[in-house]
């Protein structure tokens, strides 16, 4: 993995995190997209983390140039929520915003591994899902999802999460993220509670993938899902969560 950001003290910060991964390897830093390019090109690492706004030319500039050749997977680590929907379009792997908290690097980490092992796999998957039938009236059984070069069908069975940024929802799968210019509220009515419920004004989750349930005061909850996850429960929302969940049964 290599580490592009201008700011030695997050570079140094994000190195210590990642030592704990006992198969990955810091193979090297950049301060800027000048001397990331010069180091990508010699080592070929299989992940980058890469910041945002940095002098000379930005990263989202080099994570696009490098979305074209095929290159290192990309998690963009950033102060600015800003530019989410621009990355999730060259598909990157995930967005952290700074301060980074250690789930969701863990979380970004997982999901990149299970990219790069999928990828071979990718082409073979979205044809066979174009040769399926149409589904049945009712709740959709997938979200036609616009990429540079066309569309992709997600299955909803596939879809961990979604979570609202602006004027998008991102859709989260165990290996990538899509990026779709839709509202929650239209989702609502697609997609089928009892698979992905809606749990915030702006997210909803496959409540199977829940693995810890955090409560607080005045019915604050918060869901950690399987894959790293920390997902908070609107209070609207709390009641009926519980419910689906079988809290209201453990006591």
């Amino acid at each position: 993995m290599l580490i592009v950001d201008d700011e030695p003290l997050a570079a140094d910060w994000l190195a210590r995190c990642l030592s704990g991964w006992p198969d990955m390897e810091l193979v090297g830093t950049a301060p800027d997209a000048e001397a990331a390019r010069a180091l990508i090109a010699e080592l070929r690492p299989d992940l980058v983390f890469l910041d945002i706004q940095m002098p000379g030319e930005s990263g989202m500039t080099l994570a696009r140039a490098m979305s074209e050749t095929r290159g290192p997977e990309i998690v963009f680590v950033t102060a600015f929520a800003e530019h989410a929907a621009e990355a999730f379009e060259i598909e990157a792997v995930d967005y952290l915003l700074k301060p980074v908290q250690p789930d969701r690097l863990a979380e970004a980490v997982r999901r990149a591994r299970r990219r790069r092992e999928s990828r071979s796999r990718d082409g073979e998957e979205v044809r066979a899902q174009a040769a399926e039938a149409p589904p049945a009236d009712g709740y959709d059984e997938e979200l036609w999802v616009r990429r540079r070069d066309g569309f992709v069908r997600v299955r909803v069975s596939q879809i961990l999460r979604i979570e609202a940024a602006r004027d998008y929802a991102l859709i989260h799968t165990a290996a990538k993220t899509y990026i779709q210019r839709t509202t929650m509220a239209e989702l609502a009515g697609r997609l089928d509670p009892a698979e992905l419920m809606r749990v915030h004004r702006s997210a909803f989750v496959r409540l199977s993938t829940v693995a810890r349930v955090e409560r607080g005061g005045r019915n604050l909850m918060r869901l950690h899902t399987e894959d790293g996850a920390a997902v908070e429960v609107g209070v609207s929302y709390a009641r009926k969560v519980a419910e689906a969940l079988g809290l209201d049964r453990a006591g």
